[in-house]
């Protein structure tokens, strides 16, 4: 029987949340699309790349407005 040792160079998956959200069918048909065109390989990594992207564009923005410490 081999034993598996946590390989220290693999980087660590954040912690997740599971939630709930509620979008407009329009945009389900969209990332169904994107998923069939293997663009995504899911609705949730879809989500998460969206979210990504307004953080990374609006961070400056958001920082303004006293949403993140500094």
């Amino acid at each position: 029987m081999r034993l598996k040792l946590p390989n220290p160079n693999k980087e660590k998956k954040p912690a997740m949340q599971n939630i709930t959200i509620n979008i407009p069918d329009i945009y389900d048909v969209n990332i169904q699309k994107l998923i069939k065109m293997k663009v995504v390989p899911s609705r949730s990594e879809a989500i998460r790349t969206a979210l990504r992207e307004f953080f990374r564009t609006e961070y400056e923005h958001l920082q303004l407005l006293g949403f993140f410490d500094e």
